[in-house]
């Protein structure tokens, strides 16, 4: 029964459209860490497996190393990332400390799903294609950073150049501290969007490549957990790939799913309240957005 609201919502939204489609469950009806229909896992909820350690550098510096070179590099910093990191429930946990996790595989055009939860002051982001970053950090005015953007909420591509649009998300998204926030990512060519929570707050925009500003992102890359000045723990990390075509798709309709607005839909249930619904709502609960029925 738990589920069951979830799927009748799905089904609201088929007969509105009037044409048959596939839709994966959402992830809340899924065990932790078990990835979608046309995902796959990169963190496996056991160990550390499929990642390695890099920082705040070029991702060039690994593509210009020799295979035996990179193997040995990937070997000495899987040592820094366990002093940092472990496994704990399932939870990808990161002390605050050390080098960031790092994907074994690069990645071109991608969607990315992924669960975090941190703490007040920290500071943390996600590099895609071994690129800062879409930010997360404390974005309450107790943790000192509204003179950098925090006020403007977690989400934005906050290493793009200042006013460059994505640098800052377009809604504060970000949930108490103590409650999962959960992303969704879409990068294509060289454009980002980012859903946080269930709210689109950079739209297809431009990421920059911050080693080099006047070249374009590169066209593939690792993906990378950023983690300073807090701890942070991640669930849910999921990728699927997106091929030329679908690619070159997105690129012409101007961002992912503009097809989907202009066909009629509408969303029935906002993720954090009852507005728009009706009847025997005290009998049912919203919780991490997602309605649990009793």
């Amino acid at each position: 029964m738990r589920s069951g609201l979830l799927r009748l919502s799905l089904l609201v939204v088929l007969l509105v459209n009037g044409s048959a489609c596939h839709i994966s469950p959402p992830q809340a009806t899924l065990p932790m860490n078990t990835p979608p229909e046309g995902f796959v896992a990169l963190f496996n909820g056991e160990d550390l497996d499929g990642w390695y350690g890099h920082g705040t550098k070029d991702p060039q510096v690994l593509w210009d190393m020799t295979p035996e070179a990179l193997a040995a590099h990937q070997i000495k910093t899987r040592r820094d990332l366990h002093e940092h990191w472990r496994v704990e429930n399932g939870e990808l946990v990161n002390d605050g400390q050390g080098l960031y996790a790092t994907t074994n595989r690069d990645y071109g055009d991608f969607e990315l799903l992924v669960d975090y939860k941190t703490v007040a002051k920290a500071d943390s982001g996600i590099y895609l294609r071994g690129v800062p970053q879409v930010q997360i950090w404390d974005s309450t005015e107790a943790g000192g950073k509204w003179h950098n953007g925090a006020n403007f909420g977690s989400g934005g591509l906050w290493n793009n150049s200042a006013n460059a649009p994505g640098k800052n998300p377009t809604k504060l998204m970000d949930k108490p501290f103590g409650q999962w926030n959960r992303f969704r990512i879409i990068m294509v060519g060289s454009r980002v969007t980012v859903w946080l929570n269930g709210e689109r707050i950079v739209d297809h925009a431009v990421m920059e490549n911050y080693y080099h500003r006047k070249r374009p992102i590169y066209p593939r890359g690792p993906i990378q957990l950023q983690t300073h000045g807090g701890e942070i723990r991640w669930r849910n990390i999921f990728i699927r790939e997106i091929g030329p075509e679908a690619a070159n798709r997105i690129l012409r309709q101007g961002g992912p799913e503009r097809q989907t607005a202009e066909s009629g839909f509408r969303r029935l249930f906002n993720g954090d309240n009852w507005d728009g619904w009706r009847g025997p709502l005290d009998k049912n609960q919203i919780q991490e957005g997602m309605i649990l029925s009793s």
